[in-house]
C-alpha cells in the first residue's frame, strides 16, 4: 500500500489546536494552484499547485514577481491538502508555521512543461526538476516556471516568471495588490 502524502502535513500540527484542515489526499479536479502570504517566523508565500490530489508546496520568502527578470528562491515543503487551498486564519503560537495565513492569489493552472513528444506529466517534471504552469489566477496570469538547483543539504528551486504578454517590468504586484482575495484583508488586519 502506498504511503499517504499527506502523513508528513499531519505529524506537524495538532488539529485539537490549530484550525488548519486534516483534509485528505484526492482525485485531481481542476488544476487548482494557491499562494498564500504566511506571516510566521518570517514573511513568506507559499506557492501550492495541485498534482496528483495534494497541493506541491513551496515556501517562497520573497513572493511571485512578473518580472522574468526576477529569480526567487522557493524551497520545498510537505504537500498539503487540497481543501488546504482555502485556508485563512491564524495558526496559534506554539504550533507549527503559528502565525497569520490569508490566500494572496488563487486559480487554475495549465501544465505547459514541455518534453519529448508534448507535455510531460505535472509528478514525472517535478522529479525531473523543472516545471512549467500558466496562472490564471485573480491577481498572476502567465506562465512560470520552477527549476530546482543544484547543492546545499536542503532542495531548493527557483520560481520565475517567463516572458510572455503578461509581463510587468514596473509594478510589483506583492506591493499593489497585498490584500487577501477572499476576504479582503491584509496581514496587519
Amino acid at each position: 500500500m502506498d504511503q499517504d502524502p499527506l502523513q508528513p502535513y499531519r505529524q506537524k500540527r495538532h488539529f485539537d489546536i490549530t484550525s488548519e484542515p486534516v483534509g485528505r489526499a484526492k482525485s485531481n479536479s481542476d488544476h487548482k494552484f494557491v499562494i498564500q502570504k504566511h506571516s510566521a517566523r518570517t514573511q513568506h508565500y507559499d506557492f501550492r499547485l495541485e498534482v496528483d490530489g495534494v497541493l506541491k508546496s513551496w515556501a517562497v520568502p520573497k513572493g511571485p514577481s512578473m518580472n522574468p527578470r526576477d529569480r526567487r528562491l522557493a524551497v520545498p515543503t510537505e504537500d498539503h491538502p487540497l481543501d488546504y487551498a482555502d485556508f485563512e486564519g491564524i495558526i496559534p503560537e506554539g504550533q507549527y508555521g503559528a502565525g497569520v495565513v490569508l490566500v494572496w492569489d488563487r486559480g487554475t493552472y495549465q501544465n505547459i512543461t514541455k518534453g519529448d513528444g508534448g507535455v510531460t506529466p505535472m509528478a514525472e517534471a517535478l522529479k525531473k526538476g523543472h516545471v512549467a504552469v500558466w496562472l490564471n489566477g485573480e491577481k498572476l496570469r502567465g506562465g512560470f516556471a520552477l527549476t530546482r538547483t543544484a547543492g546545499g543539504a536542503k532542495e531548493r528551486w527557483i520560481l520565475i516568471k517567463m516572458k510572455d504578454g503578461e509581463v510587468n517590468l514596473t509594478e510589483d504586484i506583492l506591493v499593489s495588490a497585498p490584500r487577501s482575495v477572499i476576504s479582503d484583508r491584509s496581514i496587519e488586519e
